[in-house]
């Protein structure tokens, strides 16, 4: 029924908008005055696009979630919507438009700055910097360290850049055989 709802709104606002911009291309330029055919120029209101904030939501596979909101200006209903195809709409309102979009990659903190190590308690985590500096970003689950072996062991310790999705995976599937059950503990 929210969705129904959602719908009913969207189509409202987006007539409004379509009316005001077909409105908008039947005016012709006169010297420095819009003027529409038939009408003189002070029976004419001026025309001005609508303006609006969209808010993107992106949502990374390590769970990062990034926001940004623009200020996006209507001239052409059609040309908004094709800018945004790609993204979903999730929330609107008459001055707000919120749209997501999941991504297929990791998030640019984690491109950047991520490491995959071992906290205090045994648990596969990220970094922000090097494990030693503690600042963790997320936690997966508790690994078994005496299974590990040596070298596996000295790289968390020092720390995995996580510079690339495939290595994001490849590290978790990796560790995950080192995973301690809830049930073995």
């Amino acid at each position: 029924m929210r969705f129904k709802a959602m719908i009913l709104i969207m189509f409202v606002l987006l007539t409004t908008i379509h009316i005001a911009v077909g409105v908008q291309s039947t005016y012709a330029k006169n010297g420095s005055e819009m003027v529409e055919e038939g009408y003189s120029s002070n029976q004419i209101e001026e025309y001005s696009p609508q303006i609006i904030n969209v808010t993107l939501k992106r949502i990374y596979l390590d769970g990062e979630i990034s926001e940004e909101t623009v200020k996006e200006t209507i001239w052409a209903m059609e040309d908004f919507w094709a800018k945004y195809e790609s993204w979903q709409l999730i929330d609107m309102n008459e001055k707000q438009l919120i749209f997501e979009k999941v991504v297929d990659d990791i998030s640019p903190l984690l491109k950047l700055n991520g490491f995959f190590g071992v906290s205090e308690d045994g648990t596969l985590s990220i970094f922000n910097g090097s494990p030693e500096h503690e600042d963790i970003i997320q936690s997966f689950f508790q690994i078994d360290i005496q299974k590990l072996e040596g070298k596996k062991r000295q790289q968390l310790k020092q720390g995995i850049p996580v510079k690339s999705k495939e290595i994001f995976a490849e590290v978790l599937e990796t560790m995950k055989r080192y995973s301690i059950d809830v049930g073995d503990e």
